[in-house]
């Protein structure tokens, strides 16, 4: 089997034969968001089946492909639909598409989910900017002989989410008068969703939202040096006292509605990244 670094090479080397540029953001579009590529001017797309050690996407809603173009003027890949570690796949190919970005050219990653909402404050469709994350998982992308091309053997957390864009995030979502809370988002590994207990205790130890994605990829983000703005839809209320069963097309229909203020966010966060934020600022 070849090393991950060698992986991460051979699927350069399969998408630049498609498309010659370079990106500056990575997008990873979650559970109904996948809608934002439309929005993108288009340069080439990949099926994921045609990237090297690229896993199939099969979660409900996830199309599987990888768009490149421009967005706001600003060069970007997008995937069109993430992989989780529900569908069996190991934390370390999971998150290879983000080691493939920076390793395209990107310094930005751009992640979404859709989540469900722990904080009372939060209503179904308002969006969660990220500003820090619990990893409850159980497994960790990093384990394992560290590669030192790739990122240090024990990277620093104290700022995942990078802060400034934090703010600017939520800046640009005051001015466009949209609903949306910072808060912590915990991962979990999933398929099923959580029992009462389980959101009792999610919500003790500091969580807003919990879903089954992101945080994997937000970790090896770090490791490899870029910086991060994350976005999640509340598309569901995860109460323990009001808890109702889940309705996965309730959950698809809620993100799919709210992904119009996802996109103004995205959008807005990336056009200021084309008029003027460097790598370093």
């Amino acid at each position: 089997m070849l090393e991950l670094h060698d992986q991460i090479q051979e699927a350069v080397a399969a998408i630049k034969e498609k498309w010659k540029g370079m990106p500056r953001a990575g997008i990873i579009l979650g559970t109904g968001l996948g809608g934002l590529v439309e929005e993108i001017e288009e340069e080439a797309s990949l099926d994921y089946e045609e990237i090297p050690h690229f896993p199939s996407s099969t979660a409900t809603s996830h199309r599987g492909r990888l768009v490149c173009g421009r967005l706001e003027g600003l060069p970007v890949m997008a995937m069109e639909g993430r992989f989780h570690m529900y569908e069996g796949y190991p934390l370390k190919q999971i998150t290879l598409p983000v080691r493939v970005m920076q390793a395209m050219g990107a310094d930005l990653l751009v992640v979404s989910n859709a989540c469900g909402g722990m904080n009372p404050y939060f209503k179904e469709g308002d969006l969660m900017v990220i500003e820090d994350h619990i990893n409850l998982m159980g497994d960790n992308p990093l384990i394992g002989i560290n590669d030192d091309r790739l990122g240090p053997r024990f990277p620093d957390m104290c700022e995942p989410y990078s802060q400034e864009l934090v703010e600017r995030a939520l800046e640009i979502a005051r001015q466009e008068n949209i609903v949306a809370h910072k808060g912590v988002f915990v991962a979990v590994a999933g398929p099923n969703l959580e029992t009462r207990a389980e959101y009792r205790f999610l919500r003790t130890i500091g969580a807003d939202a919990v879903g089954m994605s992101t945080v994997p990829e937000v970790i090896v983000a770090v490791h490899c040096g870029l910086r991060v703005v994350g976005f999640s839809i509340v598309t569901d209320l995860c109460l323990p006292d009001a808890l109702e069963p889940a309705d996965v097309a309730k959950i698809i229909a809620t993100a799919n509605a709210a992904e119009p203020k996802l996109r103004v966010l995205v959008r807005s966060v990336l056009r200021r990244e084309a008029e003027g934020g460097s790598p370093q600022s």
